[in-house]
Formats: structure tokens, C-alpha cells, sequence
């Protein structure tokens, strides 16, 4: 028996109400989260998949779809306190993950300072200082496009770049369910680029857009927005011919 359950968390954040939609897999063997929300986030981790009936005692891995502040900010007080966790991510995001290379929303936030007007000078250092802050953890296994990992009924990894190189999004084919990370999100329900002007390379991004359609989607879980409730397909297409024009 394989699941699926999402852990919609809501939380304020700079002043703002937001979400996001973590995933645990679950098989008889393994529970797997995917993503892991900004630091200290644990908490509310823990209250959302006890909601759903499950201890994250049992958690064995931890899929990272991208090196973003919040999606692994508790990535490394997760390993600490469940120390059994195998953290997997795609080879191209290990080096940012482990810290051996500055992370690439650090860079960008540094390489936009010096042209923001004054006023806007203090959040961003407060932001780049934050960005700085984030613990980094190692990577137990590096995966590539198109890999099967053997867990839950598969989990096949499609390599969805733009928003970051190495970003990845998962196929669950046993269910026709795709968990996109950042490669779409959900907003006021439709779908759209994750934070369009701060991908890291827009036409990449929708490019893996069009990557996604190669697959047999009944259920698209966004971490930005949850499960689409429409024709995921029809709306990926469409999205994909929006930024065409």
C-alpha cells in the first residue's frame, strides 16, 4: 500500500500570511518527506503529519527538489534530530546543499544590492544575511533525470531546471501523480512560474514546463498552492503557450 499525503502548512512570514505543501510518501518500508519548509520549521512538521496519523519518527529520506531557504531550511535541525534520514537531491544542487558552493539565491540577491534605491537597502541585507544563515547538510545520494528511485511504487525524477539548475520535480506513476516543487505554482487557481523574475533562467523554466506534459498527470501537487483541483495537463499546456507569447 503506497500513500500520498500532503502537509499543507500555513504560517506568516515578513509580515505575510503564506503556504506550503510538503509531501510524505509512505510504503510498508519507507516514509519520505519531500521538502522541508524554512528553519524551525520541525513544529510545524511534525503537528501537520500527526493530523494525518503519522509519527515522523518513522521517517526514513528526504527528498530535496532545490536548495531554496524554504525548501530545506530545516533540512539540517531535520537530520539532527532524525539522524536515520537519507537526504537525496539532483547532483547539480549537492554542491549548494553541502556548501562547497555559495548558494545561488545568495549570489543573485548580492549581485541586485548595489542597484536597489536606499530605501530598499536594509530588507535586502536582512534578506541576504538570511539566505547566509542557512545550515548546510550533506547529501547521502546524488540523482539524475530519469531515474527510478525504487521506493513507494517508483518515483521517477524529472529534471526541471529554470527556477534553479538542478531543480527536480517527481513522477509517482503508480498514481499518475506529479509533485512539481517549484517548477509551477498555484495561484488563485491557475497555474503559473514560480516567482518568474527571480528564476534563474526563465526560458529553461519553461522549458521543464513542457518537459512536465511528457507526463501521464492525474494529480499536480504544487509546494506553492497544493493539489490543482482542474485538468492539470490542459493547465500546464496552456501556461506553456502563455509564456510562448
Amino acid at each position: 500500500m503506497n500513500h500520498c499525503h500532503l502537509l499543507h502548512i500555513e504560517f506568516e512570514y515578513d509580515g505575510h500570511k503564506q503556504s506550503i505543501t510538503p509531501v510524505l510518501l509512505q510504503d510498508e518500508q519507507d516514509l519520505i518527506l519531500v521538502d522541508c519548509g524554512y528553519p524551525n520549521f520541525i513544529p510545524l512538521l511534525e503537528k501537520t503529519a500527526l493530523q494525518n496519523g503519522i509519527a515522523f519518527d518513522l521517517l526514513t529520506k528526504v527528498i530535496v527538489t532545490h536548495h531554496d531557504m524554504d525548501h530545506i531550511g530545516s533540512l539540517a535541525e531535520l537530520k539532527r534530530k532524525y539522524p536515520q534520514i537519507e537526504v537525496i537531491a539532483h547532483e547539480r544542487e549537492v554542491p549548494y546543499i553541502e556548501g562547497t558552493k555559495k548558494s545561488l539565491r545568495l549570489e543573485q540577491a548580492e549581485s541586485t544590492y548595489d542597484a536597489l534605491p536606499d530605501e530598499a537597502k536594509p530588507q535586502a541585507e536582512q534578506f541576504i544575511q538570511f539566505l547566509a544563515s542557512i545550515e548546510t547538510v550533506s547529501v547521502e545520494r546524488a540523482v539524475s533525470n530519469d531515474e527510478r528511485l525504487p521506493w513507494c511504487g517508483g518515483i521517477d525524477i524529472v529534471h526541471t531546471p529554470g527556477h534553479m539548475p538542478g531543480h527536480i520535480s517527481l513522477y509517482l506513476s503508480s498514481s499518475k501523480t506529479l509533485i512539481a516543487g517549484d517548477a509551477v505554482v498555484m495561484e488563485e487557481g491557475k497555474l503559473n512560474i514560480a516567482n518568474p523574475q527571480y528564476a534563474l533562467d526563465l526560458d529553461e523554466a519553461v522549458r521543464s514546463v513542457h518537459r512536465l506534459l511528457s507526463c501521464d498527470i492525474e494529480r499536480l501537487i504544487c509546494y506553492h498552492g497544493g493539489l490543482f483541483p482542474g485538468d492539470a495537463k490542459k493547465a500546464l499546456l496552456e501556461l506553456a503557450r502563455k509564456y510562448e507569447r
